[in-house]
Order: structure tokens, then C-alpha cells, then sequence
């Protein structure tokens, strides 16, 4: 765990502030839920903040209490501009580098005069002046639980916080199987249903408000599906023309690399889905057991994450890409061999 500047933060924050706090580029279930408890907590604080997200998030999470209230960096400009310049501290959650805003968001704040606080648990963080850094901890929505906790303020969480890091946690272990889930976690989550937060209802918003197009996606995704038995490796592709059949929507392509991974024997899956507007091959990677996707796709993909979980791009065609991965493979033969842990 990195905990520097924690004291000189809380002094900071002893005073009303105009803060803005900021999740990463195609915001998921932690990045909302971290940013929109964490803006409801400072607010009781008698701050006034307000998130600043990079671009869309996925319509299962619009439902997330403030999230009406959420500025859109692309889409308004003049209202993000606006409020990170009123701002006297930037917080920067679930995500350790600056580049993961996207590159026109990057340029603002990288000019930004002010200080930055990091609350996030990636690997291999940037220096900012306050960070709460910890890459044992499943989720940043635990990380925020546990800064709340740190100012002895768990006696503020209300049903909103409890809603908004009750999700976080949910959706970055998928539904609390991943081994970052600690009796911790689950102790944490007790504690946000006692706060409020009704499970039952939460879960359905996320997982049970597919549309039918959603559905016919992930069915040509599993059409796609290619399994390397040798490797312990499987892999879905989802073409641009494929995407634009099924009206393809922010977060439909969301969890889709787990059915890869859900394969028996299968300890290394991965998804590549074209992706025009950025002009790359967006990819996906997920294991279990030792194997370390994050230093795989650090390694050959412009990526990272977690050890289990992790994304990366390719600037190559869907073709050149998948060809590049598979011929990677052999010379991790061994280590997949031995990673899956029985």
C-alpha cells in the first residue's frame, strides 16, 4: 500500500473546497461508483464537487444516484473546462495515469495548476501529491469505503454512497468471485446493506436490463469464440460490421471476455473489438491462477490493470492482431501450463 500526503490531505479538507473528481476514459462500474460516492461524501463534508468523466458510460449505470448531475468531458465541454478550472483539487480515481482520460482530457489536465489526489488500485501508479494507492484491494469503491473510514466518517454513508460503492465493488469482482474478494470485502459490503444499499435491486440494474440487441451481440460474440487447447487460451473477436448489426451500445460488449474464460481448462482468455472512433482494436484480457495479464498486455499490447484482469490496444488491423497474439503465445507455453490453480 502507498499512503503519502494523508494527513496534509485531511488538513486541505478542513475548509469547503471546489473540487472535481475524475474517473477514467469509458467509465465501468467501479470508475462510477467510486466517483459518485466519493462526490456524495465530499459534499456532506461541505465541499461542493462534482465528477467529470472522459465520455459515455454505459446505460446500466445511468440509474446511479448523481449521476444526473455528472459533467461529460466530450460531450460538455465548456461545463468541465469550467468546473476543473474552479477547482482547488483534482481527485483522480481508478486510474494511475493520466493518459487513461483520453487524450484531449489528458491535455487539460496536464495543465492543470492545482494539486491531484489518486485513490486507485492498478499497478505501477504515476507520482501525485496525495495518493492512496493499493493493488491488493478488489475495487477503488472499497478504497473510497476505506478513506471514509480512514477520516473516522463511516457514520456519513447513506443510501446513495451505500448504492454507489456497493455497485463498484460488485462489478470489479464480478459479482464477488474474483480472489481479490476478501472477508474484507464481504464485511465492507454488510456494512453498505446495513447503510442502505438493497443488493436485490442493484444487481438488476446492472445485470438484468439487457436489450435484445445486447443479447444477439453476445451471441455472435460466442460465434466468434476460438479456443487454443495447447495454449489453455481462448479468444472472441467482434468486428466493427458485426457491432453496427446488432446496434451496438456504450457497455454491451461489457463482462463478454468471461464467457472465454469460463471455458474448462481455459486459463487465459481474451476479446479484440474494432473500434473506429479511436482507430484501434480495443482488447480485453482475463486469467486465473498466476498468469499476469497485466504484464502480458504491458508487455506487447500498450495496456495494463491487474494481474487477473486487463485491457490493451493495437494500432494493427483485427487480422494482424489476432496473429500477433497467437504468435506470442509459445513462449508462455510454460507459464500457462502451470498457472490454473485446481
Amino acid at each position: 500500500m502507498i499512503l503519502e500526503g494523508f494527513e496534509a490531505l485531511k488538513s486541505f479538507l478542513e475548509k469547503p473546497r471546489n473540487i472535481v473528481v475524475v474517473g477514467h476514459r469509458n467509465p465501468d462500474g467501479d470508475a462510477m461508483g467510486s466517483t459518485l460516492a466519493l462526490k456524495h461524501y465530499l459534499d456532506k463534508k461541505g465541499h461542493k464537487a462534482i465528477v467529470v468523466v472522459p465520455n459515455e458510460y454505459p446505460e446500466f449505470l445511468h440509474w446511479l444516484p448523481g449521476s444526473k448531475t455528472t459533467y461529460r468531458f466530450d460531450w460538455q465541454n465548456t461545463q468541465s473546462q469550467k468546473a476543473i478550472k474552479a477547482s482547488e483539487i483534482i481527485f483522480l480515481l481508478d486510474f494511475n495515469a493520466l493518459h487513461r482520460v483520453g487524450h484531449d482530457m489528458q491535455k487539460t489536465l496536464e495543465k492543470y495548476p492545482n494539486d491531484f489526489a489518486m485513490i486507485d488500485h492498478h499497478q505501477q501508479p504515476d507520482a501525485v501529491k496525495y495518493m492512496y494507492s493499493d493493488v491488493t484491494i478488489c475495487s477503488t469503491s472499497q478504497m473510497v469505503y476505506q478513506f471514509i473510514e480512514m477520516n473516522n466518517d463511516l457514520d456519513l454513508i447513506d443510501a446513495d454512497i451505500a448504492t454507489c460503492l456497493y455497485t463498484g465493488i460488485m462489478t470489479d469482482t464480478g459479482s464477488f468471485r474474483f480472489r481479490s474478494t476478501t472477508s474484507t470485502t464481504h464485511r465492507i459490503i454488510a456494512s453498505l446493506i446495513d447503510k442502505g444499499a438493497e443488493n436485490d435491486k442493484i444487481h438488476n440494474n446492472v445485470y438484468d436490463a439487457n436489450s435484445y440487441n445486447r443479447l444477439l451481440l453476445l451471441g455472435q460474440a460466442l460465434s466468434n469464440l476460438q479456443i487454443l487447447p495447447t495454449y489453455n487460451t481462448a479468444y472472441i473477436t467482434l468486428s466493427t460490421e458485426e457491432k453496427k448489426r446488432f446496434d451496438f451500445q456504450k457497455g454491451d460488449t461489457e463482462g463478454i471476455v468471461n464467457y472465454a474464460l469460463s471455458l474448462k481448462g481455459i486459463v487465459f482468455a481474451a476479446i479484440f473489438i474494432e473500434d473506429i472512433e479511436q482507430g484501434i482494436v480495443k482488447i480485453s484480457f482475463r486469467s486465473k491462477g498466476n498468469f499476469s495479464v497485466n504484464q502480458f498486455s504491458r508487455n506487447h499490447f500498450n495496456g495494463g490493470g491487474h494481474d487477473n484482469a486487463a485491457g490493451g490496444k493495437s494500432n494493427l488491423s483485427m487480422a494482424e492482431t489476432v496473429t500477433e497474439f497467437v504468435t506470442l503465445l509459445p513462449q508462455y507455453q510454460k507459464e500457462l501450463e502451470v498457472s490454473y490453480e485446481d
